[in-house]
């Protein structure tokens, strides 16, 4: 219950206006049609009456007018009802999605290593859209269902008891079912978490820009449709087998319905041709009746789809529940003013879940002026020391200092923005050229692609450094590797940082740019610590 709780205020936190009104609205719902059903019963006595000689035609006019306004209200509510869902979706889309990318953002670099965690990240990303949405709806539809039955077994004490009886436990089959269901599908769900995400790998391969080249190149096409469709025949096979069991249950509980129906209906016959009710009563009770049914299951569903969606909401919760463990101190100690070394101190490191250290007791010291480069082989943890000094991870011994100073006394944010990187595997944004420079801070632009030696292609391009980059959007121009580089290496140079690493900053530029570059490099290395990584 705790977590759909938890699920209902994060839509009322999301719109508090909305979820008020959407409460307003459901209450409307549940009232209106029991109204109806009385103004119906006084409408059909009054036309019975008319009919034995005792009343007019005029006398029905009351009653109509108050049917069809009754009606009309409902219509109304209705619509507003829709339009205020719509909107309260469309919100709480939004809102879960900017808790899930700060969820995201906020967690070590050493999760996403872990399947577990990419499996509990995917049931999150499949249930945050709606499953909250489906909460909120279940109470107010439980909430609707409860008022109406109220109504309903208020009508029906006229008839009897019996019959009240008799309508609850007719649906008592029905709730079962749907609560086995619920757990069921959750099962499903759960068990072939990585299949599913196999399957969009799969898609993903065989319809991403990013892979077209070589599933072409290699003919792959058709293997990975192998794959693809066998994995999803895998998923699909079970789930008929549980349809299929779930199916013939649902029809047992139909027939238990329909046996309580005639028994009702033909009680309140027996019990109109006795004389015992009027006409218009026998109309109201076997409505009622026939509603108090509908309404029941409707409740019975309320209930069980709560069932249902606790159950899968828990996922988003059970991700949101991830705690970083590399976070920055109560206190955090002020970043030095001039920053005139960074030093690895004995370093030893090993990714999670491996069974070897990438580092083993490593020392390294670069200085203000200076341009330190480490060689190795590939595996050497050369690209390693870039991730242990912006502390997306922590080394399992060892120290990393800046200034002698233990870098974990520093604020993560402080910290990362005094360390310029050029990734290995640096990022291609889809987007302009001074937006994939410098993001929301762009002035400066230009100055850093003269630096990185981009100028001259970018300067070619038709709207220059407004120009889109990539294909993915319209207007958008595909660099070669070479000239990706030499953007990420401007955008670097654009954070104007204190401490700069390259990782292999070469491996896709010409010799003329090799040279042109290292200028570059001895020219601002004079108050800056560098760091450049390059294969042995």
């Amino acid at each position: 219950m705790k977590k759909l709780w938890q699920a209902l205020m994060l839509v009322r936190r999301c719109d508090p206006w909305s979820f008020r009104r959407k409460a307003l609205y459901v209450l409307l719902q549940s009232v209106l049609p029991l109204v109806n059903l009385y103004i119906l019963k006084l409408l059909v006595d009054s036309v019975e009456v008319g009919v034995r000689g005792m009343g007019n035609p005029n006398d029905v006019i009351p009653y109509l007018v108050a049917m069809v306004a009754v009606f009309l209200l409902n219509r109304i509510v209705s619509a507003l009802n829709s339009i205020n869902n719509d909107v309260l979706g469309q919100r709480l889309v939004d809102y879960l999605s900017d808790i899930m990318q700060r969820q995201a953002a906020r967690l070590d670099m050493a999760y996403y290593d872990n399947p577990d965690f990419h499996d509990s990240l995917h049931r999150a990303q499949q249930e945050a859209s709606f499953r909250p949405i489906q909460i909120m709806n279940n109470f107010m539809a439980l909430f609707g269902a409860v008022v109406s039955v109220a109504g309903v077994v208020a009508m029906l004490t006229a008839a009897s008891w019996w019959v009240i009886a008799v309508m609850v436990v007719a649906v008592l089959p029905g709730f079962a079912v749907r609560l086995y269901k619920a757990r069921c599908i959750y099962n499903f769900r759960r068990d072939n978490t990585q299949l599913y995400r196999q399957t969009a790998y799969y898609s993903a391969l065989l319809s991403a820009r990013d892979y077209a080249k070589e599933m072409r190149a290699f003919n792959l096409t058709a293997f990975f449709r192998q794959r693809f469709v066998g994995s999803r025949s895998r998923l699909v096979q079970q789930l008929l087998r549980i349809s299929r069991r779930l199916g013939t249950l649902d029809v047992l509980c139909s027939v238990v319905e329909a046996a309580a129906m005639f028994a009702v209906v033909w009680l309140l016959v027996t019990r109109a041709f006795a004389a015992a009710i009027t006409i218009g009563s026998f109309v109201m009770l076997f409505e009622a009746f026939r509603r108090g049914q509908s309404y029941l299951t409707a409740l019975v569903s309320s209930i069980s789809a709560l069932y249902d969606n606790r159950l899968f909401v828990g996922n988003l919760f059970d991700f949101l529940d991830f705690q970083p463990q590399i976070v920055s101190p109560t206190a955090p100690v002020p970043m030095p003013e001039k920053i005139e070394c960074v030093e690895f101190r004995d370093i030893t490191f090993r990714y999670p879940d491996m069974d070897r250290d990438v580092l083993n007791h490593y020392s390294l010291t670069a200085r203000v002026g200076e341009v330190t480069r480490i060689e190795g082989e590939n595996g050497y943890g050369k690209s390693t020391l870039v991730k242990l000094l912006l502390r997306l991870y922590d080394p399992m011994q060892g120290t990393v200092l800046i200034n002698g100073i233990d870098i974990r006394l520093f604020d993560l944010a402080e910290l990362r923005s005094k360390v310029g990187v050029l990734f290995q595997d640096f990022v291609r944004y889809n987007l302009t050229v001074a937006e994939n420079i410098g993001f929301s801070h762009t002035d400066g632009a230009i100055q850093s692609a003269r630096m990185a030696k981009a100028d001259t292609f970018i300067e070619r391009l038709p709207r220059g450094y407004d120009n889109m980059l990539g294909r993915v959007f319209d207007g958008g121009a595909e660099l070669s590797m070479g000239q990706w580089q030499r953007v990420a290496i401007a955008r670097m140079l654009h954070t104007d940082a204190p401490v700069m690493v390259l990782d292999e900053p070469m491996a896709w530029m010409d010799m003329p740019t090799r040279e042109l570059f290292l200028k570059t490099v001895e020219q601002i290395r004079h108050d800056k610590i560098i760091i450049m990584i390059t294969h042995a």
